[in-house]
């Protein structure tokens, strides 16, 4: 089993399957628009902007279980990103990244990558490395910038 098992809905209403970005390095989080760690968009975008070009993608997914802080819809939380922080990597529509109605993705990468003392997702910017096969390479805490992980993309884009 790798990511390349699921599929999900773009912010446009799309079905989409990660088999699509197989062959590629992806890192895959959870955001929110109304977060301490919302600027976050700015260090995913650089990254993004950095390395698509070798085989990179950001892919962005919203999540409002967290104290509310993506309230907004779809439309709202894409248009805000895309104003407040220039996003052009792939956004998917707002999940359940933990409990019973957690989006399967997010299910299978918190088995694989187990954060500390639990397996759950606690916040969000939660950051998931996925190689060019689709495994989870690695799981990265909320207060882990994307701009600190560039080694890591860089080892896994090789």
């Amino acid at each position: 089993m790798s990511v390349y098992d699921f599929s999900t809905v773009t912010m446009q209403g799309e079905e989409k399957s990660l088999a699509d970005y197989e062959g590629k390095v992806l890192l895959i989080v959870n955001t929110a628009s109304e977060c301490g760690f919302t600027p976050q968009f700015q260090g995913l975008q650089t990254v993004y902007d950095q390395y698509s070009d070798q085989g990179f993608e950001v892919l962005g997914f919203p999540c409002n279980q967290f104290k509310d802080q993506d309230p907004g819809t779809n439309e709202e939380i894409a248009d805000f990103c895309q104003r407040n922080y220039g996003v052009t990597f792939p956004m998917f529509e707002k999940v359940d990244v933990k409990g019973e109605n957690a989006h399967p993705l997010f299910s299978y990468l918190t088995n694989e990558a187990k954060g500390m003392l639990t397996k759950d997702i606690k916040w969000n910017f939660t950051k998931f490395l996925i190689n060019r096969h689709g495994e989870v390479i690695d799981r990265y805490a909320p207060q882990t910038k994307p701009e600190s992980i560039q080694k890591d993309i860089e080892e896994a884009l090789k």
